[in-house]
């Protein structure tokens, strides 16, 4: 649990599972999955005792936006008062809702899950999932998360584009950190060099990582157009290399700049 973030005027801080972007659930459940993890996190800290309407009553006296109300709020994909994007979805707002029901229907009823309609009902199917567990204790009710989120596709029949889609941003989630810490290392210790004569254990040794860890980030530079990799004058692959094994990295700073956002571990998985 992790990701805490003070809001002002409030009793408790606020608290995210780190594990919530990269499992994937934001892209399967209702909008209000978000803040109802947030919610359930929150609940889970050291020193609450109660259940998730006590918590709500306590940090935002009983009406959150975010979930459209309580937890008796009606679930839905879209948010109603924000400005609608006709360029991602032509068709409107009513049928994309219709539309992401429809699938998330299809898969509860494949998985022998019930459809829920409310927030409340959302987070007892997060208690059948194992995405939260509830204890009723002698001092009152205990809310606890897993340290790692059970993954959409263990629980439900995900499409093949969908599945594809999570996995993608579950290996961009592990590798960005990766790839991160070696363009740090090019940029800021060796000043963007052109091509620099090199090893997997020496870059490894440089930006404290394990070499393996490091053949990830170079595969993923290569695989990107960011960098080439030469063995003497014959292209290598990243893949084969031993970790001894000198190499020669060449970079392509000019592509690495136009199309990386960020070149820092502040970026974020994107779709």
């Amino acid at each position: 649990m992790a990701d805490n973030s003070s809001v002002p005027g409030q009793r408790r801080d606020m608290s995210m599972h780190n594990d919530w972007w990269a499992s994937g659930w934001e892209h399967v459940l209702p909008r209000q999955g978000f803040p109802l993890t947030m919610l359930i996190g929150t609940a889970s800290q050291p020193g609450f005792t109660g259940s998730l309407d006590d918590l709500l009553q306590e940090i935002f006296d009983g009406h959150w936006n975010l979930l459209g109300g309580d937890l008796d709020a009606a679930l839905s994909f879209s948010w109603p008062d924000e400005e609608w994007d006709d360029d991602e979805a032509p068709e409107g707002r009513e049928a994309y809702e219709a539309s992401r029901w429809e699938t998330f229907g299809a898969m509860l009823t494949a998985a022998g899950y019930p459809a829920p309609a409310t927030v409340r009902e959302l987070s007892e199917l997060y208690l059948t999932w194992g995405l939260a567990h509830r204890e009723e204790t002698p001092a009152g009710t205990r809310w606890s998360m897993p340290a790692a989120l059970p993954l959409p596709g263990d629980l439900l029949p995900l499409d093949a584009g969908l599945a594809e889609r999570l996995a993608r941003i579950r290996w961009t989630t592990r590798t960005s950190p990766l790839v991160d810490a070696l363009i740090d290392h090019l940029v800021d210790d060796l000043g963007e060099p052109q091509e620099v004569l090199t090893s997997l254990d020496r870059l490894a040794a440089a930006t404290n990582q394990v070499a393996e860890d490091t053949r990830i980030a170079l595969t993923e530079l290569v695989e990107a157009g960011d960098a080439l990799v030469y063995r003497g004058q014959e292209p290598a692959d990243a893949e084969r290399l031993e970790t001894h094994q000198r190499f020669r990295l060449v970079m392509n700073w000019e592509h690495l700049h136009a199309n990386r956002m960020q070149l820092s571990t502040e970026r974020t998985a994107s779709d």
